[in-house]
């Protein structure tokens, strides 16, 4: 049997975040949205689940002083950044633009309305922590071998 500990861990740690996220939507919100359980944005981040998930397997597999585990880190602190930096900005101007092209649409400039940019791009800070928390404890949990 094929066990590749490392892609596990990351792949958990992703489909444990959408999952969660799914349910505090649910909870939240009292409605179902499927684009939760693959989407982007929310709490938690998935990103940040599943990068430090691999992170810490990686340093349990191939150790922590490895080149493996030093790449894995360095892209997992890449990752979290662009989550809670440059896709929560974009985020933020996609609700702007969305905002201004409703007011154009209501005026009566257009008779077509365009598709709203996704706002649910990145993630808060703590939406980041969280994620990362998680991640951390199935890549210290996850058994390494089968």
């Amino acid at each position: 049997m094929i066990y590749n500990p490392i892609l596990c861990a990351g792949i958990i740690g992703w489909a444990i975040a959408q999952v969660i996220k799914f349910i505090l939507f649910f909870v939240q919100n009292a409605s179902v949205q499927l684009e939760r359980l693959y989407g982007s944005g929310g709490m938690p981040s998935a990103h940040s689940s599943m990068v430090c998930a691999a992170v810490i397997m990686a340093g349990r597999v191939e150790g922590w002083d490895s080149s493996v585990f030093a790449v894995m880190f360095i892209c997992a602190a890449i990752i979290m950044y662009d989550a809670a930096n440059v896709r929560l900005e974009a985020g933020k101007h996609a609700k702007q633009l969305n905002q201004i092209m409703q007011k154009l649409f209501t005026q009566g400039n257009s008779k077509e309305k365009e598709k709203e940019f996704k706002e649910l791009l990145g993630h808060t800070p703590l939406q980041v922590v969280c994620g990362a928390i998680l991640g951390i404890f199935i890549g210290a949990f996850l058994p390494v071998s089968l």
